[in-house]
């Protein structure tokens, strides 16, 4: 059976990373992702994860401490343009992910945007290990979920191919805007 956006960047990520990578979350939302990552690259691995709002910090933190994963988890209620200050200069990562759009079940309008999930985007691929992947799940049924569709199209169309290889992976058949999810990696 297909997987769907969300099973697939999993998928995309469990094929490369290591208990011993450093990951981004650059989108923490209800933290499912936060605590996948955790728990791929525990018990020696960072993961660092970004939310502008209080409410996904929060769920995001119970999550971990439920599950016994806050130890080199770090939680940034900051936004993902902001990524570069808190990762050192020479830092690797391994990998990233964004859920773009807003924060289900929360305010609607309050959502990613396009100029800086771009600048987050320059930062991680500076950052981007050989072999390393940065997953963008775009739901983009939302007021400018479609400006921000088309310049992570265009982004990715973009990026020489001698450097990065980018993957297209949607369902063509399926009403509601279903997520598109790009993944590029870095040769």
């Amino acid at each position: 059976m297909l997987q769907n956006a969300l099973q697939f960047s999993h998928t995309l990520l469990k094929e490369i990373l290591t208990d011993y990578d450093h990951v981004v979350d650059a989108t923490m939302g209800n933290g499912n992702d936060t605590l996948f990552l955790a728990q791929t690259v525990q018990p020696n691995g960072k993961v660092y994860a970004f939310d502008v709002q209080k409410q996904a910090l929060l769920k995001t933190q119970q999550r971990l401490v439920d599950n016994k994963l806050m130890e080199h988890t770090e939680l940034i209620q900051d936004g993902h343009e902001h990524i570069e200050n808190y990762l050192t200069e020479d830092e690797v990562i391994k990998a990233a992910i964004f859920n773009l759009g807003y924060l289900p079940k929360s305010d609607k309008t309050l959502t990613t945007l396009p100029a800086t999930t771009r600048k987050a985007l320059d930062i991680l691929l500076k950052h981007l290990s050989d072999k390393g992947r940065i997953v963008i799940v775009s739901y983009y049924g939302h007021a400018g979920g479609k400006e921000e569709l088309t310049m992570v199209d265009h982004y990715c169309q973009n990026l020489h191919q001698d450097q990065y290889n980018v993957l297209r992976y949607q369902f063509i058949n399926q009403k509601n805007d279903p997520p598109i999810l790009f993944c590029i990696e870095k040769k």
